[in-house]
């Protein structure tokens, strides 16, 4: 009789599930997209953790492909990258007293403010850096 009262209460939990309305793509959306208005439909469902909001989407760009009908969650968007993998960036070095500025290639895709692998043109040296919203490197 006990498990038969908690098979009850589980069974009731479950079917109260709350309906929400999350966006879901109206289209399969590639990887490395932006997000647009147009792309995004409301639906009705009661999956957990879905973004709900037009402004946590619209300019992002999906990070794995999104397909129609399916919730969004955060982790399959992020901001747009403005730097791609081999493109040749400008590397700055900023120091207390001296400015240094060179050339190099890019060895991962990335957005404004996100650390990135970077091989000096001249040393063939790899080292690190922050993506500025120039698109420039700034070694820290």
């Amino acid at each position: 009789m006990k498990s038969l009262t908690i098979s009850f209460v589980a069974l009731t939990l479950l079917a109260s599930a709350a309906f929400a309305d999350v966006l879901v793509p109206a289209r399969t959306i590639r990887a490395k997209s932006i997000i647009m208005y147009e792309d995004l439909v409301m639906k009705p469902t009661t999956a957990a953790g879905a973004i709900t909001s037009y402004e946590m989407l619209v300019g992002k760009e999906a990070k794995v492909a999104l397909y129609a009908g399916r919730p969004i969650r955060a982790q399959d968007i992020g901001p747009p990258a403005i730097v791609d993998r081999n493109q040749i960036v400008k590397i700055v070095y900023v120091g207390p007293v001296l400015t240094i500025a060179t050339e190099g290639r890019a060895l991962d895709r990335a957005a404004v403010g996100e650390r990135i692998r970077v091989m000096n043109l001249s040393s063939k040296t790899t080292i690190f850096g922050t993506i500025s919203p120039d698109g420039s490197v700034i070694i820290d």
